[in-house]
């Protein structure tokens, strides 16, 4: 049974910082690749950053140099560092786990946590 539970999303004023944590369960961890979503009120979900276990990372060009991406194998958790951030990051954001299908062995996995709600606002 694959479970993402996030946490850390709060009410923060521009220029704030927050971190997201991400705790995985029931799935081979080191098999994922991880990463970390949002959706606005009235837009569709996008990918903000995604991360490999091997630390292979991608952001979206609007959180660059603000936000970090990172991830403990260990622990099986996933983290997004947010900086400075601006009321365009007001967002629901979402934890991701993803593992392509492979023939007559497994279909594709794609996991998703409930998420946390981030308000950027003065």
């Amino acid at each position: 049974q694959v479970q993402l539970v996030e946490s850390g999303g709060d009410l923060v004023q521009p220029g704030g910082s927050l971190r997201l944590s991400c705790a995985a369960s029931g799935i081979s961890f080191m098999f994922y690749v991880m990463g970390w979503y949002r959706q606005a009120p009235g837009k569709q979900r996008e990918l903000v950053a995604a991360i490999t276990s091997g630390g292979t990372i991608n952001y979206a060009d609007s959180v660059k140099g603000r936000f970090t991406i990172s991830r403990d194998n260990a622990q099986k958790m996933v983290y997004l560092q947010m900086n400075s951030l601006e009321p365009g990051d007001t967002a629901v954001y979402y934890c991701n786990a993803k593992r392509p299908r492979r023939p007559g062995v497994s279909p594709e996995q794609n996991s998703w946590g409930r998420g946390t709600q981030v308000t950027v606002s003065s």
